[in-house]
């Protein structure tokens, strides 16, 4: 089931989360930051995001059949991270559709996953919300991409943290159902009491 898959790595959204608004904080106190510099701070972001979705869906494979899912944002944060790395000099377009795609296309993949978690655990909304943040950002940088990535660095940045929050909710949120889960199976687990 994908809610233990996420009970059980609650740590790595909880990281995402950190990264998240540590990359949000690092953004809105450089206003000043170069290009180059956003380029290579965004890619070690995405890339660790990616880097944590994969580990999620590849120690879940044996127990939840849509594993792939999670694997497969893993993987879109992973080429884009890599992507970035490869030519950081590359211009405010290009970085802003590298943000926008990577942003949508995981957001249409939590919003999935939120589908598929509704009857196995409460407080998927906090996945749903995610993507959906997600998703209008990635529209949202589409829309205006005339305005270019340093002009909309406030969006990014209220992004990232805004996204960091609820990713840590969500991680905390998991972690309490496998505590449930764990409590109530060593009580059916224990021989009954004489």
């Amino acid at each position: 089931m994908l809610s233990q898959l996420l009970s059980r790595y609650w740590w790595t959204t909880l990281i995402r989360g950190v990264i998240s608004i540590l990359f949000g904080i690092a953004v809105i106190t450089r206003p000043g930051i170069s290009l180059v510099a956003l380029t290579l701070l965004f890619g070690t972001f995405v890339l660790a995001d990616g880097i944590a979705n994969v580990i999620s869906a590849i120690g879940g494979r044996n127990e939840y059949e849509n594993w792939w899912i999670l694997l497969l944002a893993g993987l879109a944060g992973v080429v884009v991270g890599m992507l970035t790395f490869l030519n950081p000099a590359a211009t405010a377009l290009i970085l802003l559709v590298y943000i926008a795609i990577w942003a949508i296309a995981t957001g249409i993949l939590e919003l999935v996953t939120a589908i598929h978690l509704r009857k196995e655990i409460e407080g998927e909304f906090w996945l749903g919300l995610a993507g959906i943040a997600s998703i209008a950002f990635g529209v949202a940088l589409i829309a205006r991409p005339g305005a270019g990535v340093l002009a909309v660095l406030w969006l990014v940045a209220i992004y990232a943290f805004a996204l960091g929050l609820i990713l840590i909710v969500l991680a905390f949120k998991a972690r309490s159902f496998a505590n449930r889960v764990s409590a109530n199976f060593r009580r059916t687990a224990s021989p009954p009491m004489r």
